[in-house]
């Protein structure tokens, strides 16, 4: 969940790089001495889109023996061959990457994100143990995995290592879920709507029905802060695993600019223009052409965005995606024929069509099959009056 800028890029991996180059031929030959501790770092929210669910790591430090480190496992390289594909269809490679703590602490004070820690409580023989796994993992052999948004990201990363390295020796009862109703996207609304309108309604069109499902106990850990509250209450062998639990850095209070143009406010605007242009269609017996065409261009593409990522992507959160009723892909072909001054009769049967699918698409918002954006209220109204309107034109 660490967004990995392009100008952070050269620096931290010459930094560490030449660290490497120093550390790794002896590192697995290191034993920790009794001082040492392993921490979990949880790091808050920032003030990005990428960043606006927090962060999470893995420290270890050795004072006695000069060690320091960060076991980040949210990196990835914008240099990787063709990025962008990758990214898209979810098979971009995330990398654990470990640095001096310095240099993680810094870059979170700068961008004043909080940061707390909570110590492990682990015998000598567990934290070896532990260390090892992260130095073998760290290995740029073993260090690359495909990273899941819900299910392998950083945070989760760190429950599973403690449960590899662990075994039966800790238990993870989640029960700060208890009682709780959530689902995917509403703990996904709780980080994003407010700061992140546009990229909230983004996140609601790109992704499908499936997380409008009750999340289970595991569902809640792809956030930082809900790993925390894992950790906090966890057990290892019937003790606390937390033996400590520090502030590293209290993150300064700012107020935030209040957000005007919200998707609803935008919307509701556009749908008002809309409802107005056909409104003054009905009265002069016309058409706006282009007005048919940016619709049904715009509604076409992106059903096909929506269609590429439910079947041509490895994303799991993307499947039965429902919004492709009102974004009814076809409609990026039948646009061309919007241009056209005279419409053919069958394009009354498909604007017919367009409202039924609408229509259906309520029925599933009302049933609570998948919880569609708010904002998608007044472009509904606006397509269903155009599309009524195209359905009873002479």
């Amino acid at each position: 969940m660490i967004k990995y800028k392009r100008q952070f890029s050269k620096l931290f991996w010459l930094s560490f790089t030449i660290f490497l180059l120093c550390f790794s031929a002896n590192s697995q030959e290191i034993t920790l001495s009794d001082d040492a501790e392993i921490s979990a770092i949880t790091v808050d929210p920032g003030k990005n889109l990428s960043d606006t669910f927090g962060h999470s790591a893995f420290r270890v430090k050795d004072k006695n023996i000069g060690i320091d480190q960060v076991y980040n496992y949210g990196m990835y390289n914008f240099d990787t061959p063709n990025f962008y594909s990758k990214f898209a269809q979810g098979k971009l490679p995330y990398y654990l990457a470990s640095y001096p703590f310095p240099l993680f602490y810094r870059n979170y004070v700068n961008e004043n994100r909080g940061i707390r820690e909570q110590v492990l409580n682990l015998n000598n023989t567990e934290k070896q143990q532990l260390y090892k796994f992260l130095l073998n993992n760290d290995k740029p052999e073993n260090r690359a995995y495909l990273y899941d948004f819900f299910y392998d990201n950083c945070s989760t990363k760190l429950i599973d290592v403690c449960k590899t390295v662990l075994k039966d020796n800790v238990s993870f009862q989640n029960k700060f879920t208890k009682g709780k109703s959530e689902t995917l996207r509403s703990l996904i609304h709780k980080y994003s709507a407010k700061n992140h309108p546009w990229g909230t309604f983004g996140i609601d069109l790109a992704l499908g029905s499936v997380i409008d499902k009750k999340a289970n106990t595991k569902d809640y850990l792809f956030l930082p802060d809900n790993v925390f509250k894992a950790f906090a209450e966890s057990k290892h062998n019937n003790e606390p695993l937390v033996k400590e639990t520090k502030t590293i850095f209290k993150a300064e209070k700012k107020d935030k600019k209040p957000i005007i143009f919200t998707p609803w406010l935008v919307f509701s605007l556009i749908t008002l223009l809309i409802i107005a242009i056909t409104i003054i269609n009905i009265k002069n017996k016309n058409r706006l052409k282009l007005l048919d065409f940016l619709l049904f261009f715009i509604t076409g593409l992106v059903g096909f965005l929506i269609l590429f990522l439910w079947f041509a992507t490895d994303h799991t959160a993307t499947a039965k995606n429902y919004n492709i009723l009102w974004a009814f892909a076809p409609n990026l072909i039948i646009s061309f024929w919007m241009l056209k001054k005279e419409l053919p009769n069958w394009v009354k049967k498909y604007s017919l069509l367009l409202l039924l699918l609408s229509f259906l698409m309520v029925v599933l918002w009302v049933l609570g099959v998948q919880m569609f954006p708010m904002a998608l209220i007044p472009v509904l109204l606006a397509l269903s009056f155009r599309h009524w309107f195209l359905a009873n034109i002479n």
